[in-house]
């Protein structure tokens, strides 16, 4: 039986007519993915005034895990800055530490915020924890510098899109559980946050070409679990198994009407409130997965990205000057 799906917006389906789109990923393909060049660094940083620096954080197995800290030019601060960590997306088995960098780049531009992304191992040559522990000791390393890097460690805050969305969950269920470092709001941006991959958005979106579907979804977290089954995959790994919910920090959770993680999306931040937390969440009616990522000058696009900056003002205690979008206008 064929599902019937929520519509897209008009304004981004007639974008995505121009992108290719496949409904499947394979090794071959993932390996053919894997040799596209990435866009020049200076090029994405290019129209923000950034510092950047690198720096290599050694994991418990000895790995070098690597950090990209992007600091406001010449900032001339009255104290110590937030801090976003950032976490990319790719669907645990693509992409690197600048990836969809654009997203925190303009709350480093908005707030004065530090931001440091993290280039976490990928699947399938990495499995099980290994992604998340990456992130997690990253964070670390990056509480355990704050003064040096001029953070303010009460305003660190972890997010991250698509995988990296499930990732930034998982960390941040893994420093409540060990009880550091402190993270004041986690952003979970249409996040991958269920392996079981059976609820009915996912189902709706099986068989059709998309940016993100139920069979891409499938090689993802096969990859990642290697060979865990599936009553063995920790929280840290599939967030929404995660029996406890409690205890975490405001949260901000967004996704699509039309997309495939639209309700482990929702069943997540409704799980944090039945657990006494506080997550504000926002479906943004015709959105396909990861639409402001890869169109963020659509009106509908405009409208997401400001909604969560306004947040996070409120969350770091800091005035946005972003103008606020008329009705889904191109801005």
């Amino acid at each position: 039986m064929t599902r019937t799906r929520p519509d897209t917006d008009p304004e981004l389906r007639a974008l995505l007519a121009d992108m290719p789109l496949m409904s499947e990923l394979s090794p071959e393909v993932l390996a053919q993915l894997r040799q596209f060049p990435t866009p020049p660094v200076e090029s994405l940083l290019e129209g923000h005034a950034v510092d950047r620096r690198e720096v290599t954080v050694p994991s418990p197995d000895g790995a070098q895990i690597p950090l990209s800290i992007l600091t406001p030019a010449g900032a001339d601060r009255a104290g110590p800055a937030p801090c976003v960590y950032w976490i990319h997306g790719g669907g645990m088995v693509m992409g690197d530490r600048f990836s969809q960098i654009d997203i925190p780049l303009d709350w480093l531009d908005r707030f004065g915020a530090v931001v440091v992304s993290v280039d976490h191992r990928l699947a399938p040559e990495a499995t099980g924890t290994t992604l998340v522990d990456d992130c997690y000791h990253g964070l670390l390393w990056v509480a355990e510098h704050a003064d040096e890097l001029g953070i303010d460690p009460a305003r660190v805050v972890v997010a991250g899109i698509s995988a990296g969305g499930g990732l930034a969950a998982g960390v941040t269920l893994m420093a409540r559980d060990r009880g550091t470092p402190a993270i004041a709001a986690q952003v979970l941006i249409c996040p991958m946050l269920d392996h079981r991959n059976d609820s009915t958005s996912s189902q709706q979106y099986a068989g059709v070409p998309g940016p993100w579907t139920r069979e891409m979804n499938q090689f993802g977290w096969r990859s990642v679990l290697g060979d865990l089954t599936d009553g063995d995959v920790p929280g840290y790994v599939s967030p929404a198994v995660a029996e406890d919910l409690s205890g975490l920090p405001t949260s901000y959770v967004d996704a699509g009407t039309a997309e495939v993680f639209r309700d482990e999306d929702v069943e997540y931040a409704s799980r944090i409130w039945a657990a006494g937390g506080q997550a504000e969440l926002h479906v943004w009616a015709g959105g396909f997965h990861g639409f402001d990522a890869l169109f963020p000058r659509a009106g509908i696009s405009a409208a997401a990205r400001w909604t969560r900056t306004e947040w996070l003002a409120r969350v770091l205690g800091r005035a946005s000057d972003a103008p606020a979008p008329t009705q889904y206008r191109r801005s």
